[in-house]
């Protein structure tokens, strides 16, 4: 999930952008959510995440004596070097600055010249598409639909996937989640290919996960969860294991 940072001292614009922001997730389902939303430049970094992406709404002209947007920026690109800011601002010629700071903005809101609101949800629009065509790429993630909801899990985060008691339905494992959808470890394997062992019928299982294998009693361990281990699976994870350096 991607979380979403709003930092701007104006109480009434903050709130038409949350509100607006919250609106657009929920009707269009997006994998996102409002992680922090402050008039806090502190407050909001305190939250911020090191290394994971997030989309960051920031109000250039904070009344704060340590940060204004620019500089906020700066921290959070830091943090997080292939985050989305959007800068919100009272001007509409401060582009040049985000050039001189190096911040590569994916917009700017101008206050007064449209709303806000609609302006930000436009904005989390077209970045919700980049995404998606950024990710859509096999060899990076994993893309399925939880209920109504799309989710794009990266392929180095999955243990494995295991057959769910529900026809046709799939459990792909996390460290710390299990997410169920429609489809079929058959179908998994064609499109997954080598980085995956199917180690037994229920269970297809990244390879490089793998902590521990007990061949005498069908068993082996990914992140810590014990998966099943059949004589097709002990071939297949005896040849790959072969082919390994």
């Amino acid at each position: 999930m991607i979380g979403i940072y709003l930092c701007d001292d104006e109480g009434a614009i903050r709130c038409q952008i949350q509100t607006a922001l919250e609106k657009k997730i929920v009707v269009e389902n997006y994998d996102m959510n409002i992680v922090c939303s402050t008039a806090n430049a502190q407050e909001l970094l305190n939250t911020v995440e090191n290394g994971k992406q997030g989309i960051y709404f920031l109000d250039v002209d904070l009344k704060d004596k340590d940060w204004d947007g620019f500089r906020l920026g700066c921290e959070i690109r830091r943090r997080d070097p292939h985050g989305t800011l959007i800068f919100i601002t009272s001007y509409g010629d401060l582009a040049w600055r985000t050039f001189q700071y190096h911040l590569e903005a994916f917009d700017y809101i101008v206050k007064g010249t449209s709303p806000v609101g609609a302006s930000a949800a436009r904005c989390l629009d077209e970045i919700y598409t980049r995404l998606l065509a950024a990710r859509q790429g096999p060899a990076e993630t994993f893309t399925l639909r939880t209920g109504d909801i799309v989710r794009h899990v990266p392929l180095c985060d999955i243990l494995f996937f295991e057959t769910a008691s529900t026809p046709h339905h799939v459990f792909l494992h996390t460290s710390g989640s299990r997410m169920d959808f429609l489809g079929s470890l058959a179908e998994l394997e064609m499109q997954l290919g080598e980085p995956f062992i199917r180690t037994h019928r229920a269970y297809l299982v990244a390879a490089d996960k793998i902590e521990a294998v007990d061949l005498k009693h069908n068993r082996l361990w990914v992140g810590g969860q014990e998966c099943l281990l059949s004589r097709t699976g002990k071939a297949a994870l005896r040849k790959k294991l072969g082919e390994r350096p």
